[in-house]
């Protein structure tokens, strides 16, 4: 076993942060440690042993609480970093080349002379590791080589945002080794969502990046470039419900063009007022020409603007309801984001003979009747659903869910306090 990690593994410093990322319970413990060592393991068996120092960064998945696609044009979201994570065993190079053995992918080197953007690599996992360090260099961060080997518990296709964990943990990796990991966490969000517009080519918003790098629930305003973020304490579980998605395993393979379509008519509506997006308009102004939008954007595009709008006012709801301890008026005010989501942004499915999630969704109204809510969660269309279910229904929920969409398809969640982090070996 390698020094730096047996002497980690059964200190109380590795037990604290368990507790903190993952869950308290020595059966959490344990698990984490036979993952983290598996990590170490492989470390060794892809490069060798090295003189350097292994250190560890992680970064969680997230959940979207409130706010379905506001936040690319410039709207508020609720969300959540969870318990989750995209993890990294990683040590310095000083040859410039970076070596990445996701678990599960053939490993992707990358050059650090050569961070130019690549069309021909569009959607691909390189041109996110190519991106963070083109980004960051430009903007004046040190970055360099090293070796990581990586592992994933946040479910790909889950609406978890597995690609956002990614981003933020690239990004606290070449800050941690090279710049003394003092990128604020705002930025490094920033950075994650600049890698991914102009080098993986994906038009998202901000706000997977910002709940994987800042951790805890946050509420976000991107009403200005300098986005407003502010912490929102809950839990769920001792209030008595559990925070669960349910991934419904449908086709995830081209729907890059759903997703784009949503912002791009959005701003659409928002350009025929002289404006680029919608935050920008007030929503009296689109519904007072609702006549002169049909010719000029079509008739889906009013829809999920008004969406925008409802959603938009739908998060300062959340927080005020949760800050009062009103869980019946946050189940609420989710129910209703899910049913807009569903009616006006119509990304519950993108195509007929695809309606998995539209099924889940009604699934979880009858069994919750009322008692927990239950919503589209993330992008949408072919992914995944979220549900807050009483406890004590937990088992029964869980068992219903999974008979109709497979073991393991609904994971119950825990809001992890913390964002992206680095974890020295040091006892």
């Amino acid at each position: 076993m390698n020094r730096q990690w047996a002497a980690y593994r059964d200190s109380e410093a590795f037990a604290a942060r368990v507790a903190t990322l993952y869950g308290a319970g020595q059966d959490v413990l344990e698990a984490q440690k036979e993952r983290y060592g598996k990590l170490v393991e492989r470390y060794e068996r892809r490069f060798g042993q090295t003189q350097e120092e292994l250190c560890f960064f992680s970064a969680p998945g997230r959940t979207e609480i409130g706010g379905n696609h506001t936040d690319h044009n410039n709207g508020r979201v609720l969300a959540a970093a969870v318990n989750l994570d995209t993890v990294a065993c990683v040590s310095k190079t000083q040859d410039g080349i970076i070596v990445v053995d996701s678990e599960g992918f053939p490993p992707i080197t990358v050059d650090t002379k050569d961070l130019a953007v690549c069309e021909a690599d569009f959607g691909t996992t390189l041109s996110l590791i190519r991106g963070t360090a083109g980004v960051m260099r430009d903007m004046g961060y040190k970055i360099g080589g090293f070796r990581a080997t990586v592992s994933s518990s946040v479910l790909r296709g889950s609406g978890l945002s597995s690609s956002a964990a990614f981003e933020v943990l690239i990004a606290a990796i070449l800050d941690g080794l090279y710049n003394g990991f003092v990128v604020d966490s705002k930025l490094r969000a920033v950075i994650a969502q600049k890698v991914e517009n102009v080098y993986f080519g994906k038009p998202c918003g901000l706000m997977d990046q910002m709940a994987s790098s800042v951790g805890g629930m946050v509420t976000i305003d991107f009403e200005t470039a300098d986005a407003k973020v502010e912490a929102i304490a809950c839990d769920f579980a001792a209030k008595g419900y559990a925070l669960c998605v349910v991934n419904t395993g449908g086709n995830h393979g081209d729907l890059t063009d759903d997703y784009a379509a949503i912002r791009t008519e959005m701003e659409a509506v928002a350009a025929q007022f002289g404006k680029h997006v919608l935050r920008e308009v007030p929503q009296e102004q689109v519904e007072a020409h609702i006549g002169k939008l049909r010719g000029a954007v079509g008739e889906r595009a009013i829809l999920r603007a008004l969406h925008f709008y409802d959603d938009n006012a739908r998060v300062l709801e959340q927080v005020a309801a949760i800050r009062a301890g009103d869980l019946d008026a946050f189940f609420d005010a989710v129910n209703r984001s899910g049913d807009s989501s569903w009616k006006l942004l119509q990304n519950v499915y993108a195509r007929p003979n695809e309606e998995q999630m539209a099924l889940a969704i009604e699934m979880s109204r009858r069994f919750l009747h009322g008692d927990g809510a239950q919503r589209v969660h993330g992008g949408g269309f072919a992914g995944t659903i979220q549900a807050y279910v009483p406890l004590a229904r937990l088992a029964d929920y869980v068992k219903m869910i999974e008979a109709a969409f497979g073991a393991g398809s609904c994971t119950p969640l825990m809001i992890r306090p913390e964002g992206a982090v680095m974890m020295p070996m040091k006892a």
